[in-house]
């Protein structure tokens, strides 16, 4: 996991204006997945095949935000964010929205809620610096082993991310 998290909003911020904009998250599909340019992670990879795919996407705009791949671990009552990713348009220092990062780690709580495991989230941040970045921004914990940089989001943290975010569902 090595996604940015630059600011939690209750939707996306556009940088040039600072207005919130509305925001949905859906399944994406195959075919979506097949017209990506420029995205860090091969979001077609057969690593996913057992995983729940999400785009974000801003209202009144069909362009895919961020995405995030997530894993429902009943073993463990918990999801697994295997990777979240923002948009190369939302990357750096002339991104257009603000939020992603933290907009799709609250995709994966609200999977979390619906799946009855009270929020709990898990991942694997790519290195230290990400631990204490996502320890700061999203308030999720170091648990260690067995990754080395194993991360979770328990219920408390959870239900603030959830009251933070003002997303919905698209059907």
């Amino acid at each position: 996991m090595n996604i940015e998290i630059d600011k939690l909003t209750p939707c996306l911020e556009e940088v040039k204006t600072g207005k919130i904009v509305d925001t949905f998250f859906t399944s994406v599909s195959k075919q979506e997945l097949n017209t990506l340019k420029n995205w860090k992670f091969n979001w077609t990879s057969n690593k996913l095949n057992n995983y729940e795919t999400y785009k974000l996407v801003v209202k009144n705009d069909d362009r895919i935000q961020g995405l995030v791949a997530i894993k429902d671990i009943p073993q463990d009552k918990s999801v697994y964010v295997r990777i979240a990713e923002s948009a190369p348009h939302n990357m750096g220092e002339n991104k257009e929205y603000k939020g992603v990062g933290g907009h799709l780690f609250a995709i994966a709580v609200l999977r979390s809620f619906e799946l009855g495991y009270n929020g709990f989230v898990y991942m694997d941040a790519k290195n230290i610096r990400l631990v204490s970045h996502y320890s700061k921004m999203l308030g999720a914990i170091f648990i260690g082993t067995p990754h080395p940089y194993r991360m979770a989001i328990d219920e408390t943290t959870a239900k603030k991310l959830l009251n933070l975010y003002n997303f919905r569902r698209d059907q």
